[in-house]
């Protein structure tokens, strides 16, 4: 009788293994992904040489307070100003942040679009820092990280500090909202009654990390008319 299977004639199971490791699938083979960590929320100060340094200070301060890592890039007028208005040195509002950027070093984290940061305030911002934002003249790191905020559509805040505005200004500020900017003049708000000027700077600083999501707890919301 002749074999029902045909000299040469491979049989279903040739050339395989029997072992059963060969039948695993590639997503069986492939390391297990690591649980996602959870990070600091990370937010970008700049303080220019405009007039109004306790601002970015106190912003310093809220953020440390909250947990909030941040990246602090000074002007050189900025530390000018601070030394003219605050009795803070320069090197005492650095020990306020996380990090310390230089404002030539244009190869900082922050300048690149792949560093991953909540944000970025300006504080105070001077015309000459917005100018630069608007035309998008990057020469220095605080320009430079706007116009990364901008073209990474994350939140940036502008604390313009300058009075009376001429239409040079009022354009800049027009233009920069338009490419996704927040401008935030620090009006102060009459309506809490504040005791002092200090009372003053929170509800403002209170009022620009409102625009993060974060809230400082430092001053007084408006809850309708008191009786």
């Amino acid at each position: 009788m002749f074999s029902s299977i045909l000299p040469g004639t491979a049989t279903p199971n040739s050339g395989r293994s029997a072992s059963p490791s060969h039948d695993m699938t590639s997503e069986q083979s492939r390391p297990a992904h690591p649980a996602p960590t959870t990070r600091r929320r990370r937010i970008v100060v700049a303080m220019t040489g405009a007039t109004g340094a306790l601002l970015g200070i106190k912003v310093l301060i809220a953020l440390r307070r909250l947990n909030v890592e941040t990246h602090l890039v000074l002007s050189k007028w900025a530390e000018a100003t601070i030394k003219y208005e605050t009795d803070y040195h320069p090197s005492n509002v650095r020990a306020l942040a996380d990090h310390v950027h230089n404002i030539n070093d244009m190869a900082a984290p922050i300048s690149s679009g792949s560093f991953r940061a909540d944000g970025m305030i300006v504080v105070p911002c001077s015309m000459k820092t917005l100018a630069a934002i608007h035309s998008g003249f990057c020469d220095d790191l605080i320009s430079r990280t706007a116009d990364v905020m901008l073209k990474e559509r994350r939140r940036l805040v502008l604390v313009a500090r300058e009075t009376p505005l001429s239409e040079i200004h009022l354009r800049n500020m027009l233009e920069v909202t338009r490419a996704g900017a927040v401008i935030f003049p620090p009006v102060p708000a009459f309506y809490i009654k504040a005791a002092g000027v200090d009372e003053l700077i929170d509800q403002s600083v209170g009022r620009m990390l409102d625009l993060f999501d974060l809230d400082t707890g430092d001053f007084e919301r408006w809850n309708g008319w008191e009786k």
